[in-house]
């Protein structure tokens, strides 16, 4: 079974947000919008507009059209120099130790 366009969106703006160590709260800041539209977008309560899909689009540096070809291309077409460094400290990212991790 294929996807919607509109699953393809979410999942692809899900990639890039996860290649690029992004959180909604980053993406919410580029497209001038608040973290619960990204959330209300990313939850399928609330649709990605064309105009939505090119500011994130341009936002990651990609097309309009490899974010809607879906994740695998999203996240292929991320520019490098956008991709998450392991070991660099990611904006808003809580460490193990705080998370009481393993």
């Amino acid at each position: 079974m294929s996807m919607t366009l509109d699953e393809r969106v979410r999942s692809a703006v899900a990639a890039l947000l996860h290649v690029a160590g992004e959180s909604q709260t980053d993406l919410a800041a580029a497209l001038g919008v608040s973290q619960a539209q990204v959330s209300r977008r990313q939850s399928g309560a609330a649709a990605w507009s064309l105009s939505d899909c090119e500011a994130v689009a341009a936002h990651y540096g990609i097309t309009a059209h490899d974010l809607l070809a879906g994740p695998t291309r999203a996240a292929e077409a991320l520019p490098a120099a956008r991709r998450r460094v392991p070991g660099r400290n990611v904006p808003g990212a809580r460490s193990a130790v705080v998370d009481g991790g393993v």
